[in-house]
């Protein structure tokens, strides 16, 4: 069964917070007024953060609408480096990285 958007964000934090020493990049689009948009999410020690977009205060809700789609995800070595960026795989669907022997 297909996780919505929220679900597959919370599944992915809750991984990353065993694995401080990684970084998940989320791309993916946004539905907008005229079409689509791109975004760019970071996940580190259990947190999202959106790197593209301005985000809402409250952690109950929602980084993205159910609308969003994530397109592809790469894992990084963290703390993330933007100088010295090292990536440990290739791009890929989000759902690979549910399991935690993606992360290692």
């Amino acid at each position: 069964m297909a996780l919505n958007v929220a679900e597959l964000l919370l599944q992915l934090e809750e991984i990353s917070r065993s694995r401080p020493d990684r970084v998940l990049r989320l791309r993916g689009s946004l539905p907008v007024a005229d079409g689509l948009e791109p975004f760019e999410l970071l996940i580190f020690r259990g947190f999202s953060s959106s790197v593209s977009h301005p985000t809402g205060f409250d952690p109950d809700q929602p980084l993205l609408p159910e609308a969003a789609r994530i397109e592809q995800a790469e894992l990084l070595q963290g703390p993330l480096n933007p100088q010295a960026e090292q990536c440990l795989s290739s791009a890929s669907g989000a759902q690979a990285f549910l399991e935690l022997a993606a992360w290692l």
